[in-house]
């Protein structure tokens, strides 16, 4: 579901006021880019809900607190969904993988187009864990929660120009280690994505 800033805005506002339609819509614009993004920072598919829901509990308390003061709701819904992963990380003593979207179930394929994917899939995962956390959670937010880089940059707490600087840092490693004219499509196709 893709929808504009300014009705995203008016969704805010509804919400603000007390409307639970506007707050579900609002819940289903970001809550698969959420879960994309928390799911690849923590490993395990049950644990990816729990903290999204988390993510858009806090969301929900927080909201009547959030002024928009040039900061996209995006940005300020995925700063959450970081700290929650974060205090997850911490409480848990995990690291972070990508393991959870490479392994992600095709449908429709033979046994050889499945061998295939899966080898490509596990050359993009390697090439992610090879570039510095920075790019790798610029990329994350990026192309797996499909946010603008204002959007990520709110949600890592930098600059849009930084944002921007690791994502480009990050594709050019990611082109020579997989040896691919554009990473980005084979990012879209471990995400279920495309930029």
């Amino acid at each position: 579901m893709t929808i504009d800033d300014d009705a995203i805005q008016r969704l805010v506002a509804a919400s603000q006021a007390g409307d639970p339609e506007a707050f579900g819509s609002l819940f289903d614009v970001y809550y698969g880019p959420v879960y994309r993004y928390v799911a690849a920072r923590v490993g395990r598919p049950s644990d990816a809900e729990d903290l999204a829901q988390l993510c858009f509990v806090k969301a929900l308390e927080a909201l009547p607190r959030y002024e928009a003061r040039g900061v996209p709701f995006g940005g300020w819904l995925f700063k959450l969904a970081r700290n929650v992963v974060i205090d997850h990380i911490r409480t848990r003593r995990e690291t972070t993988t990508l393991d959870v979207v490479v392994e992600r179930p095709t449908s429709a394929e033979g046994p050889d187009e499945l061998a295939l994917r899966r080898q490509e899939m596990e050359s993009v995962a390697h090439a992610l864990r090879r570039l510095t956390p920075d790019q790798r959670e610029a990329i994350e937010l990026r192309f797996f929660a499909g946010l603008s880089a204002k959007e990520a940059a709110e949600a890592m707490g930098r600059q849009e120009g930084t944002v921007r600087g690791l994502q480009f840092r990050a594709i050019a490693a990611l082109r020579r280690d997989l040896g691919i004219a554009d990473p980005a499509e084979a990012l879209g196709q471990v995400s279920g994505t495309a930029r």
